[in-house]
Order: structure tokens, then sequence, then C-alpha cells
């Protein structure tokens, strides 16, 4: 299938690589001149903007956008929705809002232009791996994008899960849980290496963990081989950063009248990270010592 793919950033390069190693073409276009080039290099026609990269496919066309959410997106469906076409689909697989999505659908649609919303995931290792593929949209325009999909995704690794809208959703809710797992993991890591004299070796542990452990998965086998490289972590900041999905799902969760304490905590405990001496913590020392005579630690 020719596929025209717009952002060759960390994902949309590896996603184009493992397209044309799976006899599929691709046209492509970034603004960055090197992300291009390298496209280039692995087989994709080059496009120099995204109207000749929609002009260089037959109707009906398919457009892949991968490009950060928000007025990034925003601004690169807008662009491509002049030369496109009644019939042509535009796939957004980035991490956009599903009210963004659901609103873009509509206008897209108005043009007589169908959209597919499909959250990714994967990172870095879909290459190799392959990419889960969460798909909101009309069943037609998922049916004939589905031998991209089949060649992106591992086995039973993509799925229709909804109208336009649902596929970044569930792609959001999906990484408020990734927020829970990976506080949880830190969490017990950093209890068993305080644990100085049973000098417990973390990464033995991450990968006993992985056999036959109800709480193996793929973050451990990661966890293993990050603490087997620097079992301190040295030289790493924890300061843990956030890209927008945990709060969506935080305030889809209260608006649904769902309670998600877990997901929640660990969000704020990302904030948390970001600030080394919160003035919280401050007062709340100052009034210790102000009710109990509690003794205050002064900065050096």
């Amino acid at each position: 299938m020719k596929l025209g793919f717009v952002g060759l950033g960390k994902m949309g390069g590896k996603m184009i690589e493992r397209l044309l190693r799976g006899g599929h073409e691709v046209v492509a276009f970034d603004r960055d001149p090197a992300a291009a080039a390298a496209a280039g290099r692995l087989g994709a026609l080059v496009a120099d903007s995204p109207r000749e990269l929609v002009e260089s496919l037959r109707p009906p066309r398919a457009v892949w956008v991968m490009v950060p959410a928000g007025e990034t997106t925003r601004a690169v469906i807008e662009e491509l929705a002049g030369p496109l076409e009644d019939g042509d689909v535009l796939i957004d697989g980035g991490n956009s809002n599903y009210g963004d999505t659901i609103a873009a659908a509509d206008w897209l649609a108005d043009r007589g232009i169908t959209m597919l919303d499909a959250g990714t995931s994967g990172g870095i290792w879909g290459l190799t791996e392959g990419y889960c593929l969460m798909v909101g949209g009309p069943e037609e325009a998922f049916l004939r994008l589905e031998p991209v999909l089949r060649t992106l995704a591992p086995p039973d690794g993509y799925a229709l899960v909804g109208p336009n809208g649902a596929g970044h959703f569930v792609k959001m809710v999906h990484n408020g849980i990734e927020y829970a797992l990976l506080q949880a993991y830190g969490e017990g890591f950093e209890i068993m290496r305080e644990k100085k004299e049973f000098e417990i070796d973390l990464p033995a542990v991450a990968r006993l963990w992985n056999r036959g452990s109800v709480i193996r998965s793929w973050l451990l086998e990661l966890a293993a081989a990050a603490l087997g490289r620097n079992p301190d972590l040295s030289g790493i900041k924890g300061y843990v950063e956030d890209s927008g999905e945990g709060r969506w799902t935080v305030a889809e969760a209260i608006r649904l009248n769902v309670s998600a304490p877990v997901i929640t905590l660990s969000l704020l405990q990302r904030m948390a990270s970001r600030r080394p001496d919160p003035f919280a913590a401050k007062l709340i020392a100052a009034l210790r010592n102000e009710f109990g005579g509690h003794a205050v630690k002064s900065e050096e």
C-alpha cells in the first residue's frame, strides 16, 4: 500500500522503516531536513512539502500524521486538508486529546475527508517489537488501512476500539495506567535499596521477578536492563516529566465520578519530583516546630 507520512521523529522515523520493510511505499515529509534525508536513505520518497506529499499519492489517499499533540497537530491537519480530497483518509497517530480529535474529525468530515485516530504505543522499541494500535473511526476506513496497521503492529496488536476519539481516549487511559505502574516499580525498588543490611542485588531481583512472578512485565525487563547498566542510576536526576495524558486521565475520572487514587497520586508524585525543596514541606516543618517544638533543619 502507498501511504503518506508526516512526522519522522523518534517514533515516526521507526514506523516508516517498519512499513518499508513490510513492502509498503511511503511518501514522507518532515520539516527537519536531517529527518527527511534519513527517511530517503531508508527508501521513502521524500516530499518537500505537505502539499507535494499529497500530490504524490493517487486518490483515494491515506496520510499518517505523527507529530506532537496540540497546536502542531492542528496546524498539520489544516495544512493537509487543503490538497486532500473527498474520500481521502487522514490518520492521527499522536497523543492528541480525544476532544480535539473529535473536533478535528468533524471538521474534516465537512470537507469529505475521513479521519482515524490511532493511539500508538511501543516507543523506540516499536521497530522490532511492533506498535500497539488503538484505533477510533469509521470501520470502512479502518478496514481500508488494515494492511498498514497489520504491518506496524505485532500479532493481534491492533483493533478498532470505537468511533472517532475512542482511539485517543483508550491511549490516554493506557498512559494513565503506565504512570501508576512506573510509580509502583519505582517505590518498590527504592524500598529494597534502602534496606542496606540485606545488600539486595536490584538487577537480579528485576530479572527474578520476570520468571513466573505475578508482577512480571516488559517494564520490569527494562528495569533490569537499566539497573544492570547503572545500579545506582548515577548521573540521572529524579525529575519526571509528563506529556499530558496522565492529567487528562485524572480529569476524565473526576468528570465520570470514577475513583482513581493510584493514577492520581502517581501524577502528583511526578509533579513533586520537579520541586527539590517544596515550600509545602518547609511550612510543615515550621508548623511542627511551632506546635511541638520539633527540630527544624537549616538550609546549608
